[in-house]
């Protein structure tokens, strides 16, 4: 499945390569039939924000005011929707210096996890959350072998 992949960079230190990025989408795409069938079609949208701006998101939305890593919107694939994944990089960077993890490796995880997540993976419940982490796994490993693992970095 080819499809088109919006992405938008709303942190102003956050320096990425959209080709890469939809890189990742298309590997996971390829690959639907190992994650629940995959990301329903239709266009995607990938949205990189501060914390301060996914905080808002959170609390518009979901009715709590904190910080959060990812936030997904499911589509409608009858109107040409797969959905939005919205992460912080902020979180990223902050989660990777605390528990010595690289940062795109982080922010990596979080685009996999939105994927993932409308794909139909939940983790609220420990045993769906074990099911969440093991697809996670098997995304990075596609990723990794697929050498389409993208890079990130924050200036300064």
């Amino acid at each position: 499945m080819s499809r088109e992949v919006h992405i938008h960079t709303a942190h102003p230190r956050l320096k990425l390569d959209k080709k890469a990025i939809a890189s990742v989408v298309q590997t996971l795409d390829d690959h639907a039939d190992k994650f629940l069938g995959g990301c329903p079609s239709g266009e995607l949208s990938i949205a990189f924000l501060t914390d301060k701006a996914l905080a808002r998101i959170h609390a518009d939305f979901l009715d709590d005011p904190t910080t959060t890593d990812v936030i997904t919107f499911e589509g409608n694939p009858k109107l040409g929707s797969a959905g939005e994944i919205c992460v912080s990089a902020d979180t990223a960077a902050h989660y990777a210096t605390e528990h010595g993890r690289i940062f795109s490796d982080e922010l990596t995880l979080y685009v996999v996890h939105g994927w993932l997540h409308l794909a139909g993976y939940d983790d609220l419940k420990p045993e769906k959350k074990r099911r969440m982490r093991a697809a996670e796994k098997r995304a990075i490993g596609l990723l990794a072998k697929a050498k389409t693992l993208p890079r990130f970095s924050l200036k300064s």
